[in-house]
């Protein structure tokens, strides 16, 4: 049975820092892109980040560009998002997916996704 499962989610004040993780099973996680994709309330769901398979290449959205990092550990079947200086923008629910072949901008062009972990940043 295939499951992504995330975590590391919560509640921060602007400026902090969290870990979401992304933990795969049931298929051949090393061999798969991962990425990362939020919804904020009201609004329509974007890509964040996005790590490939082969040579590790990484792709961010131009709003968290310098401020999130994607890094994987294939040994664990664990993809992380470490996200610093968060914005109350940033919050939202984060989901985390997986390719077979690449990674994409968009939610249909994955073949698995998670069910979301919450992200709150707030004074």
């Amino acid at each position: 049975q295939v499951q992504l499962v995330e975590s590391g989610g919560g509640s921060v004040q602007p400026g902090g820092s969290l870990r979401l993780s992304c933990t795969g099973s049931g298929f051949r996680f090393g061999t798969y892109a991962i990425g990362w994709f939020r919804q904020a309330p009201g609004k329509e769901r974007e890509e964040v980040s996005c790590i490939t398979a082969g040579d590790r290449s990484t792709f961010y959205a131009d709003s968290v560009k310098g401020r999130f990092i994607i890094s994987r550990d294939n040994a664990k079947n664990t993809v992380y998002l470490q996200m610093d200086s968060l914005k109350p923008d940033d919050t939202a629910v984060y989901y985390c997916t997986a390719s077979n072949y690449q990674c994409y901008s968009v939610w249909e062009g994955y073949d698995f996704w998670g069910q979301g972990t919450q992200v709150t940043v707030s004074s």
